[in-house]
């Protein structure tokens, strides 16, 4: 069965079409790639499939469940973990604190074992504990579980803010240019950490990228947007060789 089923999306802000007649299907375990030009509506996409937005038109399903009309922390809870453009991470917090929290969603104990502090709490505080260090070896960032993160430099924050969003059990999880900022060197340990958290996981990946060589060495498959519609579909070979992609980068390589 599909896992993540979007059909003819669209979406309007006021008179702005953002996005039109979108079509998407991703498998469990698959990584696919969305790509184009700055303002074609790839965030867009992103938001309206967790609930940011609302598509004006078109259906999107998550193991066959509607995601339409649903909010953010619904849609989070069936399974869709996402990271953003600009982090979003609290300035107060200690990184394990941050993982700690995406956890509690989760938990069961309830008002009371939380006020009384429970055997039913201290056991489920210290599974969310434990899943929060594996998750951060995981992304190569536990040595700074401690720390406050305010503290650490950017390439371990987007570490970190993926980190958080695989403690929400997610069964797809969407990356909002998980390498901007970034430089080569770091470029290369982020495909590196993604492609071990896929192994690790089995956790299908969405992402939107820039960096074209890290799309084209990471992604099944790869959808080209331009002006809110998709101009290109295929495997990393065929995006990389479509005449209308090469045209839409103006000429671009592809290849950096």
């Amino acid at each position: 069965m599909t896992l993540l089923h979007v059909q003819n999306m669209t979406h309007y802000f006021g008179g702005l079409r953002a996005v039109y007649n979108y079509n998407l299907s991703i498998e469990p375990g698959e990584i696919r790639g969305l790509i184009g030009p700055n303002g074609a509506g790839k965030s867009t996409i992103f938001n309206l499939l967790t609930g940011v937005h609302t598509p004006t038109e078109g259906e999107a399903t998550l193991n066959g469940v509607s995601l339409i009309g649903k909010s953010p922390h619904e849609i989070a809870a069936m399974g869709i973990g996402r990271t953003f453009q600009n982090l979003r991470l609290w300035r107060h917090m200690s990184v394990l604190e941050h993982i700690n929290m995406a956890s509690y969603a989760h938990i069961t104990y309830g008002l009371v074992g939380a006020f009384f502090g429970t055997a039913l709490r201290q056991k489920q505080e210290a599974e969310i504990e434990e899943k929060s260090y594996h998750l951060l070896q995981l992304v190569g960032a536990d040595k700074f579980a401690d720390q406050n993160v305010t503290n650490l430099p950017y390439g371990i924050l987007r570490r970190i803010e993926m980190a958080r969003a695989l403690a929400t059990n997610p069964k797809i999880l969407f990356l909002d240019e998980p390498t901007a900022g970034m430089n080569p060197e770091e470029l290369k340990e982020m495909m590196a950490i993604i492609r071990h958290v896929h192994s690790e996981l089995g956790v299908a990946i969405f992402l939107i990228e820039h960096r074209m060589k890290f799309v084209m060495e990471l992604c099944d498959r790869v959808q080209t947007l331009v002006f809110g519609e998709v101009i290109a579909e295929g495997t990393p070979d065929e995006i990389q060789n479509n005449p209308l992609v090469i045209e839409a980068y103006l000429g671009k390589d592809l290849d950096t």
